[in-house]
């Protein structure tokens, strides 16, 4: 039977960022994926962008690990080449009530911890026009701190840092289960070729099949393990060339709003919107494009017809049920559950991505 220190169940960005802090932190590490390559759901199947920590309560996981992660990818895209651009990001507002729903954000980021240079700014609709051109609003704030990454790019690096300080990475490797042993945990892998290892730590990073993992582990309270809300985003790309330098972000009515984003290459893109579903199926719809293109045209009113292409689509593991109070992210470690060695995540969505290397510093220190 194999023998390590640690595994790392899931390779997303989330599950290589802790597979990278636990290898760097000394011991041996083997990161476990049930997929045949690194993010192939929802990591792979997102918007690109770091957040400045905006939408979300103080004092809440959410924005303090959003804040410090995006801080800390900053320095890490820098040190390691990775392609990534502070571009800002424009709330923009069309109407009374969505003037109203962005000062909410504005009071809320000042009890947010950011800086000088992360501050919102306010603009006029001529201040905003003069920014972007094609758009179209009442008034806007601008984030200065947003940007957008490379996300391919960045998980490579992780894995390879983690690969440079000894972790080992197995995929179609899904895993079915785990037993409490005198010294940590017996983890059961399935697939082709099914076999034990016993390991001193277990982290529960497995996304979108964390709760089902979380089931299957002997001695974990099941009542600890949240109800998860599947909920699909779908993306529309524009097939010209963007009218747009930046994100530009409608304030959030009825738990969605489709952005507008421009990635790395200059490709413009819409979405996500926020559908609710029972099965992982990644299909885009087109007979979704009309609701878009209303939606859009409330801040691009000249986005020409025909112009969206169906994208792409990811699933969010939402632990928040539809119309219900926020709900935080679940990291739930030993010093909670009372059991030595073993993490639990649930319902890591958005700011996942840009919180990573924050998630895996608290991870590793559980």
């Amino acid at each position: 039977m194999t023998d390590v220190h640690t595994i790392v169940v899931g390779a997303g960005v989330v599950g290589l960022a802790i597979g990278r802090a636990e290898a760097m932190a000394g011991g041996d590490v083997m990161i476990l994926e049930a997929a045949d390559r690194f993010g192939a759901a929802t990591s792979s199947r997102n918007s690109e962008v770091l957040h400045a920590g905006i939408f979300h309560p103080p004092d809440t996981l959410k924005t303090r690990l959003c804040v410090a992660g995006r801080r800390a990818l900053e320095r890490y895209c820098a040190e390691r080449g990775v392609p990534y651009r502070r571009c800002g990001k424009l709330l923009v507002a069309t109407d009374a009530e969505e003037v109203a729903l962005l000062r909410t954000y504005v009071a809320r980021t000042q009890a947010n911890g950011f800086g000088p240079d992360e501050a919102l700014i306010p603009l006029s609709a001529d201040e905003a026009h003069t920014l972007e051109p094609a758009l179209r609003c009442s008034a806007a704030w601008l984030s200065p701190a947003t940007g957008i990454v490379d996300t391919q790019a960045l998980m490579r690096a992780l894995l390879a840092d983690a690969e440079a300080h000894g972790a080992v990475i197995a995929y179609r490797a899904p895993v079915v289960g785990a037993e409490r042993t005198d010294d940590g945990f017996r983890v059961a892998t399935g697939g082709a070729t099914p076999t034990e290892i016993q390991c001193r730590r277990l982290v529960n990073a497995a996304g979108l099949g964390a709760p089902e993992l979380a089931r299957h582990i002997a001695g974990y309270d099941p009542a600890r393990i949240p109800r998860q809300y599947l909920t699909k985003g779908t993306y529309f790309s524009f097939s010209g060339r963007s009218p747009f330098s930046r994100p530009i972000y409608p304030p959030q009515r009825g738990g969605s709003s489709i952005h507008a984003t421009v990635d790395l290459g200059g490709q413009l893109k819409f979405g996500p919107d926020a559908e609710p579903v029972d099965t992982l199926d990644y299909t885009v719809d087109p007979m979704r494009a009309p609701r878009f293109y209303t939606a859009i045209r409330t801040y691009w009113p000249d986005l020409p017809a025909g112009s969206l292409q169906p994208g792409y689509a990811g699933i969010r593991p939402r632990i928040c049920a539809p119309g219900a109070p926020f709900k935080d992210f679940i990291i739930d470690g030993p010093t909670a559950h009372g059991i030595a060695g073993l993490v639990q995540l649930f319902g890591i969505e958005s700011p996942g991505l840009t919180a990573c290397l924050a998630i895996a510093d608290l991870v590793r220190d559980a």
